[in-house]
């Protein structure tokens, strides 16, 4: 049985998950009206999708954990963006901010000696390392490319074979 800091806590990272798929079905659609950035609109729409994954699980636990999985109302995210670096920026500042969620998480899971969800959010902190891992080696990719079109048009084709190498480690 959750108790209810426990449960408010899981409620809450509910809450960022379905934000980080938003976030990222924002990102997907800002990217597919530019020109040439087909594959960067098609990484965000997975990883919108994969947030959403990972929302649901957090409200399948909380529910067979005995508490009440609150479905949440969510802000507007960001819709626009200066360029895709700026994008991507907020992609990893979006991601660092979900690690610190969930390791306060594991904190409080220790803490209360509740020991099945500790166990459970192990998943999220190997799923965050990988998520990290990704959209900092993306980060620096751009960072390397600067302002060099042939580069920005590599990057868009190799960026969901990127995404799939972090997903199998």
């Amino acid at each position: 049985m959750l108790s209810k800091p426990m449960q408010e806590a899981l409620n809450n990272q509910v809450k960022l998950e379905a934000s980080s798929s938003q976030a990222y079905l924002a990102m997907a659609s800002w990217s597919e009206i530019q020109p040439g950035l087909d594959g960067v609109a098609e990484f965000f729409f997975l990883q919108s999708e994969e947030e959403r994954v990972h929302m649901l699980k957090l409200m399948r636990f909380i529910n067979e954990r005995g508490g009440f999985a609150i479905v949440p109302s969510l802000d507007q995210p960001i819709v626009t963006y200066k360029g895709i670096k700026s994008m991507f920026e907020e992609f990893l500042a979006h991601e660092l901010k979900v690690s610190d969620s969930i390791n306060d998480l594991v904190d409080l899971a220790l803490k209360e000696r509740d020991y099945a969800t500790h166990n459970f959010l192990q998943w999220y902190v190997s799923e965050q390392i990988e998520e990290e891992k990704s959209a900092r080696i993306l980060n620096d990719k751009l960072e390397l490319i600067g302002e060099d079109k042939s580069g920005l048009y590599l990057f868009d084709r190799d960026i969901t074979a990127t995404r799939q190498s972090g997903k199998k480690r």
